[in-house]
């Protein structure tokens, strides 16, 4: 029997030290990952590249002269069922893992603007890439083709013999607009987004929660912003209007204290009712943020708190974990 999690569902505000927290995982040794986080060699799902790139679509189009789709500018998306749309787009990724599915499209740009149309469809929304004209639409593919090709080569690399002792890491940031009472609406924050997940993922996955306020995921986005690197997982900044509209609050606690057991998230989703272990990595005093230089500058002290406070939160999720 496997002493490790299937799969991790790591959320948090944005800025909070999801990518640090992954980053620190990819840099420790594969025994003592497994021995002590009960994590096993990862393999990672994110949804970000997928929010880069609908902002990249757009970015095209409106270079053009046409209307944007994802997003009216440096706000929120136009239509918040997209927060579906992502979700959407890591299920097939996850179906894919799994099941090996090599795909080796004429152009990567393409495939990608079908498989966005298909999971906004799921989301009720429309295929809006297949309405634009099919000039435009091969335009900005073929602008958009290497980074897509980039997508797809990094996702086909992860595909393993055995997945036997692996834990899939699935990153996700979600929240709801600064002010909002609880509950929040649909389809904002994780009461939304965690229904949207599959039921083979549900099945098998423990949620680790980063803990940040809102006012200190602003401030590490800020100090974090690259502006020549808007694609890495580890320097990207969100724009202050999303910040304050999509992540201005955060539902998990909500849920936690909420839930029909403790230190679990209870999920209603596809006709039957999930128990999610999850575990708390108190961060709303900065522990993180040293993990985004050379691991050779790490800090033995830093190294040796965060390593406790995720052993803490790993160990309340392994607890409640049915294999």
């Amino acid at each position: 029997m496997s002493n490790v999690f299937d799969v991790v569902l790591l959320v948090a505000l944005p800025a909070s030290g999801k990518s640090e927290v992954r980053n620190f995982m990819a840099n420790m040794d594969a025994k003592r990952l497994q021995d002590d986080f009960h994590i096993g060699a990862n393999l990672q799902l994110d949804d970000f590249p997928y929010v880069h790139m609908m902002r990249r679509i757009d970015e095209e189009l409106q270079a053009r002269g046409h209307a944007r789709i994802y997003y009216p500018g440096e706000e929120p998306f136009a239509d918040a069922r997209d927060w579906g749309t992502l979700i959407q787009l890591l299920n097939e990724d996850y179906h894919d893992l799994y099941n090996r599915v090599v795909v080796k499209p004429e152009s990567a740009a393409l495939y990608l603007f079908d498989r966005i149309d298909r999971a906004s469809l799921a989301s009720g929304l429309e295929a809006r890439l297949g309405k634009l004209d099919e000039s435009v639409r091969k335009e900005i593919a073929q602008a958009l083709e290497k980074e897509a090709q980039a997508m797809l080569d990094e996702k086909h690399a992860q595909y393993e013999g055995s997945y036997e002792g692996k834990t899939l890491v699935v990153e996700c940031a979600r929240g709801g607009p600064e002010g909002s009472q609880m509950p929040l609406p649909d389809p904002y924050g994780y009461q939304y987004t965690l229904r949207q997940f599959s039921p083979e993922i549900l099945e098998r996955a423990a949620i680790l929660y980063i803990w940040v306020t809102p006012e200190e995921s602003r401030r590490k986005n800020e100090a974090r912003a690259n502006p020549d690197d808007p694609g890495s997982n580890l320097f990207h900044g969100v724009p202050l209007a999303v910040m304050l509209g999509d992540y201005g609050t955060d539902d998990m606690e909500y849920l936690r204290e909420g839930s029909e057991m403790e230190n679990t998230i209870t999920v209603q989703a596809h006709g039957k009712t999930y128990h999610l272990p999850i575990g708390v990595f108190d961060n709303r005093v900065d522990k993180t943020s040293f993990l985004r230089a050379d691991k050779a500058e790490w800090d033995e002290e830093l190294v040796k708190e965060v390593t406790e406070a995720i052993q803490q939160a790993t160990d309340t999720m392994w607890a409640n974990y049915k294999k």
